[in-house]
Protein backbone atom coordinates (compact mmCIF):
# COMPACT_ATOMS: atom_id res chain seq x y z
CA UNK A 1 0.00 0.00 0.00
CA UNK A 2 2.94 2.59 0.72
CA UNK A 3 4.52 1.81 -2.54
CA UNK A 4 0.97 2.32 -4.41
CA UNK A 5 0.57 5.56 -2.62
CA UNK A 6 4.04 6.76 -3.44
CA UNK A 7 3.28 5.97 -6.70
CA UNK A 8 0.13 7.70 -7.02
CA UNK A 9 2.02 11.06 -5.63
CA UNK A 10 4.39 10.66 -8.55
CA UNK A 11 2.01 9.97 -11.20
CA UNK A 12 0.12 13.09 -9.65
CA UNK A 13 2.80 15.62 -10.80
CA UNK A 14 2.21 14.77 -14.20
CA UNK A 15 -1.66 16.17 -14.14
CA UNK A 16 -2.04 19.61 -15.69
CA UNK A 17 -4.72 22.60 -15.36
CA UNK A 18 -5.80 23.10 -19.09
CA UNK A 19 -6.60 26.59 -18.00
CA UNK A 20 -3.55 27.02 -17.40
CA UNK A 21 -1.40 25.29 -20.38
CA UNK A 22 -3.74 26.26 -23.18
CA UNK A 23 -1.65 29.88 -24.40
CA UNK A 24 -3.33 31.73 -27.18
CA UNK A 25 -2.17 34.67 -28.96
CA UNK A 26 -2.96 36.87 -31.82
CA UNK A 27 0.56 37.43 -33.49
CA UNK A 28 1.07 41.43 -35.75
CA UNK A 29 4.47 41.07 -35.33
CA UNK A 30 7.27 38.53 -35.60
CA UNK A 31 8.67 39.41 -31.98
CA UNK A 32 5.20 38.99 -30.42
CA UNK A 33 5.99 34.97 -30.84
CA UNK A 34 8.45 35.15 -27.74
CA UNK A 35 6.70 37.87 -26.30
CA UNK A 36 4.91 36.57 -22.97
CA UNK A 37 2.70 39.62 -22.41
CA UNK A 38 0.55 38.82 -25.54
CA UNK A 39 -0.07 35.86 -24.04
CA UNK A 40 -3.51 34.81 -22.92
CA UNK A 41 -5.26 31.84 -21.29
CA UNK A 42 -8.62 30.73 -22.18
CA UNK A 43 -11.48 30.94 -19.06
CA UNK A 44 -13.13 27.56 -19.91
CA UNK A 45 -11.17 24.30 -21.41
CA UNK A 46 -13.75 21.25 -20.12
CA UNK A 47 -15.50 21.07 -23.86
CA UNK A 48 -12.28 19.80 -25.17
CA UNK A 49 -10.39 18.10 -21.68
CA UNK A 50 -13.30 17.40 -19.70
CA UNK A 51 -15.13 18.75 -16.74
CA UNK A 52 -11.89 18.44 -14.76
CA UNK A 53 -10.32 20.42 -16.81
CA UNK A 54 -6.74 18.55 -16.52
CA UNK A 55 -4.68 16.60 -18.54
CA UNK A 56 -2.40 13.78 -17.55
CA UNK A 57 0.97 12.85 -18.61
CA UNK A 58 2.97 15.85 -18.66
CA UNK A 59 5.24 18.50 -17.02
CA UNK A 60 5.87 21.48 -17.52
CA UNK A 61 3.12 21.31 -20.26
CA UNK A 62 1.89 24.20 -22.53
CA UNK A 63 -0.50 23.88 -25.57
CA UNK A 64 0.29 26.56 -27.69
CA UNK A 65 -2.27 27.96 -30.48
CA UNK A 66 -0.98 30.82 -31.95
CA UNK A 67 -3.06 32.92 -34.48
CA UNK A 68 -2.25 35.94 -37.07
CA UNK A 69 -3.72 38.98 -35.83
CA UNK A 70 -6.08 39.54 -39.03
CA UNK A 71 -6.66 36.09 -41.43
CA UNK A 72 -6.09 33.70 -38.31
CA UNK A 73 -3.70 31.40 -39.76
CA UNK A 74 -3.09 28.70 -36.99
CA UNK A 75 0.29 27.51 -35.52
CA UNK A 76 -0.28 24.30 -32.82
CA UNK A 77 2.23 23.06 -30.65
CA UNK A 78 2.77 20.72 -27.70
CA UNK A 79 5.96 21.55 -25.42
CA UNK A 80 7.27 20.08 -22.23
CA UNK A 81 9.93 19.22 -19.98
CA UNK A 82 8.62 15.41 -19.00
CA UNK A 83 6.23 13.08 -20.22
CA UNK A 84 5.19 10.06 -18.14
CA UNK A 85 5.96 7.32 -20.93
CA UNK A 86 9.70 8.58 -20.36
CA UNK A 87 9.52 7.51 -16.49
CA UNK A 88 6.77 4.57 -16.42
CA UNK A 89 6.18 1.84 -18.23
CA UNK A 90 2.29 0.83 -19.11
CA UNK A 91 0.56 4.28 -18.44
CA UNK A 92 -0.44 6.25 -21.21
CA UNK A 93 -0.26 10.17 -21.63
CA UNK A 94 -3.25 11.74 -22.92
CA UNK A 95 -3.80 12.25 -25.90
CA UNK A 96 -3.82 16.44 -26.41
CA UNK A 97 -2.94 16.46 -30.37
CA UNK A 98 -6.03 14.32 -31.10
CA UNK A 99 -8.34 16.39 -28.76
CA UNK A 100 -7.17 19.67 -30.11
CA UNK A 101 -7.92 18.70 -33.54
CA UNK A 102 -11.67 17.58 -33.14
CA UNK A 103 -12.15 21.62 -32.95
CA UNK A 104 -9.15 23.55 -35.14
CA UNK A 105 -9.64 23.28 -38.95
CA UNK A 106 -6.94 21.50 -40.74
CA UNK A 107 -4.60 23.51 -42.21
CA UNK A 108 -2.87 24.74 -39.36
CA UNK A 109 0.81 25.08 -39.19
CA UNK A 110 3.06 23.10 -36.84
CA UNK A 111 6.29 24.73 -37.86
CA UNK A 112 7.19 28.03 -36.29
CA UNK A 113 9.31 29.10 -39.13
CA UNK A 114 6.32 28.71 -41.16
CA UNK A 115 3.66 30.26 -39.69
CA UNK A 116 5.89 33.29 -38.66
CA UNK A 117 6.77 33.65 -42.76
CA UNK A 118 2.38 33.51 -43.24
CA UNK A 119 3.05 36.97 -41.41
CA UNK A 120 3.93 38.87 -44.87
CA UNK A 121 0.60 37.71 -46.54
CA UNK A 122 -1.44 40.12 -43.96
CA UNK A 123 -1.11 42.80 -45.63
CA UNK A 124 -3.64 41.26 -48.10
CA UNK A 125 -5.72 40.36 -45.52
CA UNK A 126 -9.15 42.65 -45.69
CA UNK A 127 -12.46 42.35 -43.84
CA UNK A 128 -14.97 40.65 -45.15
CA UNK A 129 -18.38 42.06 -45.94
CA UNK A 130 -20.09 45.44 -46.13
CA UNK A 131 -18.58 48.22 -43.60
CA UNK A 132 -21.46 49.26 -41.33
CA UNK A 133 -19.78 51.52 -38.66
CA UNK A 134 -15.93 53.30 -37.93
CA UNK A 135 -15.53 54.35 -34.77
CA UNK A 136 -11.81 55.09 -32.58
CA UNK A 137 -10.90 54.81 -29.25
CA UNK A 138 -7.90 56.74 -27.65
CA UNK A 139 -5.06 54.60 -26.68
CA UNK A 140 -3.43 55.62 -23.30
CA UNK A 141 -0.02 53.78 -23.56
CA UNK A 142 -0.29 54.70 -27.30
CA UNK A 143 -0.77 58.50 -26.92
CA UNK A 144 -3.54 58.09 -30.22
CA UNK A 145 -6.32 57.12 -31.36
CA UNK A 146 -7.18 53.86 -32.05
CA UNK A 147 -9.97 52.96 -35.30
CA UNK A 148 -11.86 50.38 -35.13
CA UNK A 149 -14.73 49.00 -38.23
CA UNK A 150 -17.62 46.70 -38.22
CA UNK A 151 -18.76 44.56 -41.61
CA UNK A 152 -21.81 42.87 -41.58
CA UNK A 153 -20.46 39.41 -43.58
CA UNK A 154 -21.86 36.25 -45.05
CA UNK A 155 -20.97 32.84 -46.72
CA UNK A 156 -20.42 34.57 -50.39
CA UNK A 157 -17.81 36.41 -49.06
CA UNK A 158 -14.98 34.56 -50.59
CA UNK A 159 -12.62 33.23 -47.67
CA UNK A 160 -15.05 33.54 -45.20
CA UNK A 161 -16.33 30.33 -44.47
CA UNK A 162 -12.68 28.93 -44.09
CA UNK A 163 -12.06 32.00 -41.97
CA UNK A 164 -14.81 31.62 -39.85
CA UNK A 165 -13.97 27.84 -38.76
CA UNK A 166 -10.97 29.41 -37.76
CA UNK A 167 -12.50 32.40 -35.70
CA UNK A 168 -15.23 29.96 -34.39
CA UNK A 169 -12.73 27.85 -32.09
CA UNK A 170 -12.07 30.87 -29.75
CA UNK A 171 -15.81 30.54 -28.24
CA UNK A 172 -14.95 26.98 -27.02
CA UNK A 173 -12.38 28.67 -24.88
CA UNK A 174 -14.21 31.56 -23.62
CA UNK A 175 -18.43 30.46 -24.29
CA UNK A 176 -19.27 27.91 -21.15
CA UNK A 177 -21.94 25.94 -22.86
CA UNK A 178 -20.58 27.17 -26.56
CA UNK A 179 -21.05 25.30 -29.49
CA UNK A 180 -19.93 25.53 -33.10
CA UNK A 181 -22.76 26.52 -35.74
CA UNK A 182 -24.34 25.30 -38.71
CA UNK A 183 -22.65 27.35 -41.65
CA UNK A 184 -24.68 26.08 -44.30
CA UNK A 185 -27.78 27.58 -42.88
CA UNK A 186 -28.28 30.72 -44.96
CA UNK A 187 -30.61 32.46 -42.07
CA UNK A 188 -27.51 33.40 -40.18
CA UNK A 189 -26.15 37.10 -40.14
CA UNK A 190 -22.04 37.87 -38.74
CA UNK A 191 -21.08 40.78 -37.91
CA UNK A 192 -17.46 41.44 -37.26
CA UNK A 193 -14.99 43.80 -35.67
CA UNK A 194 -11.74 44.73 -36.90
CA UNK A 195 -9.14 46.72 -35.51
CA UNK A 196 -6.75 49.16 -38.38
CA UNK A 197 -3.03 49.12 -37.19
CA UNK A 198 0.28 50.28 -39.67
CA UNK A 199 3.24 48.00 -39.90
CA UNK A 200 5.68 48.70 -42.52
CA UNK A 201 3.59 51.89 -43.73
CA UNK A 202 1.00 49.87 -44.59
CA UNK A 203 -2.70 49.35 -43.18
CA UNK A 204 -3.47 46.10 -41.86
CA UNK A 205 -6.21 44.48 -39.42
CA UNK A 206 -6.40 42.72 -36.89
CA UNK A 207 -9.54 40.60 -35.34
CA UNK A 208 -11.17 42.12 -32.53
CA UNK A 209 -14.58 40.11 -31.88
CA UNK A 210 -17.31 39.05 -33.64
CA UNK A 211 -21.50 38.02 -33.62
CA UNK A 212 -23.62 35.36 -35.30
CA UNK A 213 -27.18 36.32 -35.33
CA UNK A 214 -29.96 33.97 -36.67
CA UNK A 215 -32.76 35.38 -38.07
CA UNK A 216 -36.30 33.41 -37.40
CA UNK A 217 -39.47 33.93 -39.31
CA UNK A 218 -42.31 35.00 -36.85
CA UNK A 219 -45.09 35.72 -39.76
CA UNK A 220 -44.98 35.15 -43.47
CA UNK A 221 -43.58 38.81 -43.98
CA UNK A 222 -41.22 39.34 -40.58
CA UNK A 223 -38.07 37.95 -39.44
CA UNK A 224 -37.02 38.02 -35.27
CA UNK A 225 -33.34 38.29 -35.56
CA UNK A 226 -31.37 36.17 -32.54
CA UNK A 227 -28.02 36.21 -31.09
CA UNK A 228 -26.16 33.45 -30.85
CA UNK A 229 -23.05 33.91 -30.17
CA UNK A 230 -20.91 36.97 -29.38
CA UNK A 231 -17.11 37.71 -28.39
CA UNK A 232 -14.86 39.98 -27.91
CA UNK A 233 -11.41 38.32 -27.78
CA UNK A 234 -9.54 39.40 -24.10
CA UNK A 235 -6.83 41.56 -25.87
CA UNK A 236 -9.80 44.03 -26.13
CA UNK A 237 -12.14 43.10 -23.62
CA UNK A 238 -12.77 46.32 -21.44
CA UNK A 239 -12.05 48.79 -24.40
CA UNK A 240 -16.07 49.18 -25.13
CA UNK A 241 -16.33 47.12 -28.24
CA UNK A 242 -18.68 45.26 -27.02
CA UNK A 243 -21.31 47.99 -26.81
CA UNK A 244 -20.26 49.05 -30.16
CA UNK A 245 -20.78 46.14 -31.91
CA UNK A 246 -24.17 45.51 -29.92
CA UNK A 247 -25.63 49.39 -30.95
CA UNK A 248 -24.41 48.88 -34.51
CA UNK A 249 -26.28 45.26 -34.71
CA UNK A 250 -29.35 46.81 -33.63
CA UNK A 251 -29.10 49.56 -36.22
CA UNK A 252 -28.53 47.49 -38.78
CA UNK A 253 -31.34 45.49 -37.92
CA UNK A 254 -33.67 48.82 -37.43
CA UNK A 255 -32.85 50.04 -41.10
CA UNK A 256 -34.70 46.71 -41.86
CA UNK A 257 -38.92 47.17 -42.47
CA UNK A 258 -39.02 43.35 -42.26
CA UNK A 259 -37.63 42.73 -38.79
CA UNK A 260 -40.15 42.66 -36.09
CA UNK A 261 -37.29 42.95 -32.78
CA UNK A 262 -34.28 41.49 -31.97
CA UNK A 263 -33.78 39.27 -29.13
CA UNK A 264 -30.55 36.77 -27.73
CA UNK A 265 -30.70 33.04 -27.33
CA UNK A 266 -29.77 31.97 -23.79
CA UNK A 267 -27.85 35.49 -22.78
CA UNK A 268 -25.37 35.41 -19.66
CA UNK A 269 -25.51 38.17 -17.29
CA UNK A 270 -23.33 40.06 -18.70
CA UNK A 271 -24.77 40.17 -21.87
CA UNK A 272 -28.04 41.52 -20.34
CA UNK A 273 -25.94 44.11 -18.31
CA UNK A 274 -24.58 44.83 -22.18
CA UNK A 275 -27.96 45.37 -23.78
CA UNK A 276 -29.48 46.93 -20.98
CA UNK A 277 -26.60 49.93 -21.60
CA UNK A 278 -26.91 49.77 -25.32
CA UNK A 279 -31.00 49.86 -25.48
CA UNK A 280 -31.54 52.38 -22.71
CA UNK A 281 -28.79 54.86 -24.40
CA UNK A 282 -30.87 54.43 -27.90
CA UNK A 283 -33.99 55.20 -25.74
CA UNK A 284 -33.55 57.77 -23.24
CA UNK A 285 -34.57 60.32 -25.48
CA UNK A 286 -37.34 59.19 -27.16
CA UNK A 287 -40.70 61.53 -26.36
CA UNK A 288 -42.39 58.20 -24.63
CA UNK A 289 -39.44 57.89 -22.28
CA UNK A 290 -38.96 61.49 -20.93
CA UNK A 291 -39.02 62.21 -17.39
CA UNK A 292 -43.15 63.44 -17.40
CA UNK A 293 -44.33 60.15 -18.88
CA UNK A 294 -41.54 57.52 -16.87
CA UNK A 295 -43.14 58.44 -13.19
CA UNK A 296 -46.62 57.50 -14.89
CA UNK A 297 -45.36 54.20 -15.12
CA UNK A 298 -44.73 51.59 -18.34
CA UNK A 299 -46.89 52.07 -21.33
CA UNK A 300 -47.88 50.51 -24.26
CA UNK A 301 -46.37 53.82 -25.83
CA UNK A 302 -43.31 53.34 -24.55
CA UNK A 303 -43.62 49.28 -25.75
CA UNK A 304 -44.83 50.67 -29.39
CA UNK A 305 -42.30 53.48 -30.26
CA UNK A 306 -39.01 51.03 -28.71
CA UNK A 307 -40.47 48.50 -31.54
CA UNK A 308 -40.88 50.80 -34.40
CA UNK A 309 -37.76 52.47 -34.18
CA UNK A 310 -35.29 50.30 -32.57
CA UNK A 311 -36.81 46.59 -32.92
CA UNK A 312 -37.03 46.33 -28.67
CA UNK A 313 -39.26 44.13 -27.94
CA UNK A 314 -41.99 44.92 -24.62
CA UNK A 315 -39.85 42.82 -22.03
CA UNK A 316 -36.67 44.79 -23.07
CA UNK A 317 -38.23 47.91 -23.10
CA UNK A 318 -40.37 47.44 -19.45
CA UNK A 319 -36.37 47.28 -18.35
CA UNK A 320 -35.28 49.88 -20.17
CA UNK A 321 -38.45 52.24 -18.59
CA UNK A 322 -36.94 50.75 -15.23
CA UNK A 323 -33.56 51.90 -15.70
CA UNK A 324 -34.70 55.85 -16.71
CA UNK A 325 -37.20 55.91 -14.45
CA UNK A 326 -34.59 55.60 -11.30
CA UNK A 327 -32.48 58.04 -13.47
CA UNK A 328 -35.58 60.33 -13.17
CA UNK A 329 -36.68 59.70 -9.75
CA UNK A 330 -35.51 61.30 -6.09
CA UNK A 331 -34.82 58.12 -4.44
CA UNK A 332 -34.19 60.54 -1.26
CA UNK A 333 -38.04 61.17 -1.23
CA UNK A 334 -39.90 58.68 0.58
CA UNK A 335 -42.78 58.87 -1.84
CA UNK A 336 -41.01 58.85 -5.19
CA UNK A 337 -38.61 55.65 -3.40
CA UNK A 338 -42.13 54.11 -2.39
CA UNK A 339 -43.80 54.28 -5.89
CA UNK A 340 -40.31 52.86 -7.87
CA UNK A 341 -39.75 50.16 -5.87
CA UNK A 342 -43.80 48.69 -5.65
CA UNK A 343 -43.52 49.27 -9.02
CA UNK A 344 -40.27 47.17 -9.80
CA UNK A 345 -41.42 44.35 -7.58
CA UNK A 346 -45.08 43.81 -8.98
CA UNK A 347 -43.16 42.67 -11.99
CA UNK A 348 -40.71 40.78 -9.63
CA UNK A 349 -43.62 38.74 -7.77
CA UNK A 350 -45.04 37.66 -11.08
CA UNK A 351 -43.58 34.27 -10.69
CA UNK A 352 -44.78 34.01 -7.15
CA UNK A 353 -48.03 34.57 -7.72
CA UNK A 354 -47.88 32.06 -10.87
CA UNK A 355 -46.79 29.75 -7.65
CA UNK A 356 -49.47 30.25 -5.43
CA UNK A 357 -51.61 29.94 -7.78
CA UNK A 358 -50.79 26.28 -8.93
CA UNK A 359 -50.57 25.92 -4.69
CA UNK A 360 -54.47 26.47 -4.59
CA UNK A 361 -55.02 24.10 -7.89
CA UNK A 362 -53.14 21.39 -5.51
CA UNK A 363 -55.18 21.76 -2.63
CA UNK A 364 -57.58 20.05 -4.36
CA UNK A 365 -55.76 16.69 -5.34
CA UNK A 366 -52.66 16.42 -3.12
CA UNK A 367 -52.82 14.39 0.12
CA UNK A 368 -52.32 16.38 3.87
CA UNK A 369 -48.41 15.30 3.76
CA UNK A 370 -47.50 15.95 -0.11
CA UNK A 371 -49.21 19.55 0.58
CA UNK A 372 -47.33 20.45 3.50
CA UNK A 373 -44.01 19.60 1.11
CA UNK A 374 -45.23 21.85 -1.33
CA UNK A 375 -45.98 24.26 1.46
CA UNK A 376 -42.98 24.66 2.44
CA UNK A 377 -41.23 25.66 -0.53
CA UNK A 378 -43.11 28.56 -1.68
CA UNK A 379 -43.22 30.13 2.60
CA UNK A 380 -44.51 33.27 2.39
CA UNK A 381 -41.20 34.77 4.42
CA UNK A 382 -38.99 33.23 2.12
CA UNK A 383 -40.90 35.09 -0.87
CA UNK A 384 -40.46 38.19 0.51
CA UNK A 385 -36.85 38.16 1.68
CA UNK A 386 -36.23 36.48 -2.14
CA UNK A 387 -38.09 39.42 -3.45
CA UNK A 388 -36.27 42.24 -1.36
CA UNK A 389 -32.86 40.98 -2.65
CA UNK A 390 -33.58 40.24 -6.23
CA UNK A 391 -35.00 44.18 -5.97
CA UNK A 392 -32.05 45.39 -4.60
CA UNK A 393 -29.46 43.51 -6.94
CA UNK A 394 -31.87 44.82 -9.83
CA UNK A 395 -31.46 48.89 -8.56
CA UNK A 396 -27.41 48.07 -7.97
CA UNK A 397 -27.35 46.74 -11.64
CA UNK A 398 -29.56 49.72 -12.49
CA UNK A 399 -27.23 52.22 -11.35
CA UNK A 400 -24.29 51.05 -12.66
CA UNK A 401 -26.02 51.36 -16.05
CA UNK A 402 -26.89 54.40 -15.14
CA UNK A 403 -23.29 55.57 -14.13
CA UNK A 404 -22.27 54.74 -17.83
CA UNK A 405 -25.10 56.40 -19.53
CA UNK A 406 -23.78 59.84 -17.36
CA UNK A 407 -19.98 58.91 -18.95
CA UNK A 408 -21.20 57.89 -22.65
Amino acid sequence: MADLSAMEKKLAEYKCDTNEAVKLKLVRFQEDVEDDSTTFNPEYTHQVFGDDEIVFGYKGLQIQLFYTAGNLNTFFRIIFSSKVTEKFDCVEADDIEGKIREIIPSGFSTNIDNFISSLEKEANFKPFGTLLHTYSVHNEEAGEDVTYQIYKADLTCPGFRDYHERLQTFLIWFIETASFIDVDDERWDYFLVFEKYNKDGATLFATVGYMTVYNYYVYLDKTRPRVSQMLILPPFQGEGHGTQLLEAVYRYYMSLPSVLDVTAEDPSDNYIKLRDFVLSKLCQDLASFSSEKLVQGFSQEMAKEAQLKFKINKQHSRRVYEILRLRAVDMSNPAQSKAYRLDIKKRLISPFKKNQRELTKMKKCLRPEELSNQMSQVDLMVQHETLEKNYQQLVSDYRRIIERLAEA
